[in-house]
């Protein structure tokens, strides 16, 4: 079982950028597909991004696309980031990540994602 550990979040302004990371320990990212989900106040945890197998694409939510980046240090395969740019107070949340498995790539429900870190939060002020 991996442990997954996020930090990164914190208070922003509206239109500025975030970087979250993720450290994964106990094992690596290799067999595995790690993503992000979020959780606002008071709503259900929803999706934001999964990374591709092999040569596919990240998979975004629409909210997200265009605005956020997944990667992935590749040298230890350890690490996941989540760049967010031009922040908006809708993107306020509980930021998780988590792992999915390759047989299930693109699905993006929660029941398809395995483990899960205790989340870092972000709060976009307007």
């Amino acid at each position: 079982q991996v442990h997954l550990v996020e930090s990164g979040g914190g208070f922003v302004q509206a239109g500025d950028s975030v970087r979250l990371s993720c450290v994964a320990s106990g094992r690596t990212f290799s067999d595995s597909l790690p993503g992000w989900f979020r959780q606002a106040p008071g709503k259900e945890r929803e999706f934001v991004v999964v990374i591709g197998w092999r040569d596919a694409s990240p998979l975004y939510a629409d909210s997200v696309k265009g605005r956020f980046t997944i990667s992935r240090d590749d040298a230890n395969n350890t690490v996941v980031y989540l760049h967010m740019t031009n922040q908006q107070p809708e993107d306020t949340a509980l930021y998780c990540c988590t792992t999915t498995s390759v047989s299930k790539f693109p699905r993006t429900s929660t029941r398809d994602f395995g483990s899960w870190g205790q989340g870092t939060q972000v709060t976009v002020d307007s």
